[in-house]
């Protein structure tokens, strides 16, 4: 569901806005001590948004992107603890073939949009409500855990995109025209949508979920730029840097208070 972001983008007239919202299982608690931890390939895309207000997807600046999220994830992660490690290519787990990696990247990229859909965009499932996270990535990811060793895999999906020069050009002409007196419509900009996801490979369920959200409505202002080290930085700590736990463990760390 590649541009999902679009359907979630921030209203924003005048400037840029960062959105972020976690949700995790209502037992999670954020993994400590000597956890070990497989940081999968993140699914990246970074276009640029043309006159017309498509976006194009760019093969050198996703790469590049890519690139930078996965030293991003590297430095954050080298801070925490734990054994960690990190793929940044399919065939780079010992024992894991390149194809189960791209198959698990597969269901997750689904299982991933679904959560986005019904927790983030208010199409709830009845059968889902009140239960915190209710995903699961099933056999293929505890397969993966007796395999390679690992108790959690982290994903990330990122898009981020760049008004073009014909799209701040509109946009410019749109903003003269209100000075004698015909406003055209606001065009918007660009914009970032991204999730993470922490899946306990003991069990394969999906235990933790954060979306970040981030748009301007201005062509020409930037909202972040993950083909940057800085850029890349910020997302993975928007996403990653402080993970809260589920509600049950929340009470009762309140109760214990």
């Amino acid at each position: 569901m590649r541009r999902f972001g679009i359907a979630l983008a921030c209203s924003v007239a005048l400037t840029a806005c960062v959105q972020t919202r976690q949700y995790a299982d209502t037992q999670f608690t954020p993994p400590s001590g000597d956890y070990k931890l497989l940081v999968m390939r993140p699914d990246v895309s970074v276009g640029s948004v043309t006159t017309g207000g498509m976006v194009e997807a760019r093969a050198d600046w996703t790469e590049t992107a890519r690139t930078k999220l996965l030293d991003a994830l590297r430095a954050q992660q080298a801070g925490r603890g734990g054994n960690v490690k990190i793929l940044d290519r399919r065939d780079s787990l010992p024992g894991v073939s390149a194809e189960t990696i791209a198959e698990l990247e597969r269901l997750h990229n689904a299982v991933g949009n679904s959560i986005a859909l019904h927790k983030y965009l208010g199409e709830d499932l009845p059968t889902k409500r009140r239960k915190g996270l209710d995903w699961t990535l099933g056999d293929q990811a505890i397969a993966l855990g007796q395999k390679s060793g690992m108790d959690y895999a982290l994903f990330m999906h990122a898009e981020d995109s760049f008004a073009s020069t014909g799209r701040v050009a509109l946009q410019v002409l749109g903003i003269a025209g209100c000075i004698v007196g015909f406003c055209a419509p606001n065009i918007g900009g660009a914009g970032q949508f991204a999730y993470a996801s922490l899946v306990d490979l003991r069990t394969g369920k999906v235990v933790w979920f954060n979306v970040v959200q981030a748009g301007s409505q201005i062509a020409g202002i930037k909202v972040g730029d993950i083909r940057t080290d800085k850029g890349a930085a910020e997302m993975v700590e928007r996403l990653v840097g402080r993970m809260k736990p589920g509600r049950d463990i929340r009470r009762a760390q309140r109760a214990a208070s």
